[in-house]
């Protein structure tokens, strides 16, 4: 069974939303870790004859680790974010389009006028 088209197209710019608010976040987070990353680095280049001792690759390796590690919890983050918003914002569109077809059906209040 195919899908409209309009129906379709409101999935795919979600689709486009959510993958650009993930990568908002994998950036956000890949920075945030990696300052950190890079802060506790040169606290083990100062205080640790085994970190001064690592080669220049492993230490790339290490500081990499921590920028991917947090690109992914915050890109995750985000994204469980804009699935929240996403889940609320069709919430409050089904309880509109209800409330518009039961004034519709019943009428409107003299009050709310």
């Amino acid at each position: 069974m195919k899908m409209p088209s309009s129906l379709n197209n409101a999935k795919h710019e979600e689709a486009v939303d959510a993958s650009w608010a993930a990568t908002r976040g994998a950036m956000s987070g890949a920075i945030k870790w990696g300052v950190a990353t890079a802060m506790l680095g040169g606290l083990g280049y100062a205080f640790s004859p085994v970190y001064r001792g690592l080669t220049i690759q492993f230490k790339v390796y290490i500081q990499m680790s921590g920028m991917v590690l947090g690109s992914m919890l915050e890109a995750d983050a985000r994204l469980r974010e804009y699935e929240a918003q996403m889940r609320l914002r069709r919430r409050l569109m089904k309880e509109q389009a209800m409330w518009a077809s039961f004034e519709e059906k019943y009428g409107k209040e003299e009050d709310d006028e």
